[in-house]
């Protein structure tokens, strides 16, 4: 009776806000950005970062870790890859909560539209990250927690609409074929 009318509108209301995704943007001004050639992965000296450095750099973005390569700085002597640009300013958009496929291939989609715009980038990134904890991952397999619980892919998309397919998983998981 009363009791099951008081937990239905409990989680009613509280499924209702926790599916609601949480959207933070932030600036980034005078960003130190990798040089990246669509048709080069493994990068050249001088020329072009490869894909690996790009995914460490972006790690180091997202988690706001500064690349100055400080010696007295106790988290990180991190510094961005060569050859780089610096870029005035960068847009960060996280997104949080549960997304559905439907709805990253709409952001993709939206994101591309950028390039119509001659000043703007020449390349951009969408990272979609599940939770480290997740019970599932890829194919067939139960998500392994383990150690970090790595559970993303990341998609580089340039201006002449080449793109790359970054994904990392933990040890124990499946990749996608």
């Amino acid at each position: 009776g009363a009791e099951g009318s008081t937990l239905m509108s409990y989680f009613s209301k509280n499924q209702i806000q926790a599916l609601k995704p949480k959207i933070t943007f932030s600036t980034l001004r005078d960003l130190q950005c990798p040089v990246l050639q669509s048709n080069d992965l493994q990068g050249k000296p001088e020329e072009s970062c490869s894909t690996e450095e790009l995914f460490e750099w972006l790690g180091a973005v997202l988690n706001q870790v500064s690349l100055d390569n400080k010696s007295s700085s106790f988290l990180s002597t991190y510094c961005c890859p060569e050859p780089n640009t610096v870029v005035e300013k960068a847009f960060l958009c996280t997104i949080t909560g549960f997304i559905i496929p439907e709805k990253i291939i709409q952001l993709l989609e939206q994101l591309c539209c950028y390039f119509g715009d001659p000043k703007l980038a020449y390349w951009l990134t969408l990272t979609v990250h599940g939770f480290a904890d997740s019970p599932v991952s890829w194919r067939e397999s139960e998500h392994g927690f383990h150690k970090g619980g790595e559970n993303l892919y990341n998609f580089v998309i340039f201006r002449n609409l080449d793109y790359w397919l970054q994904m990392a998983v933990g040890a124990h998981d499946d990749c996608p074929p």
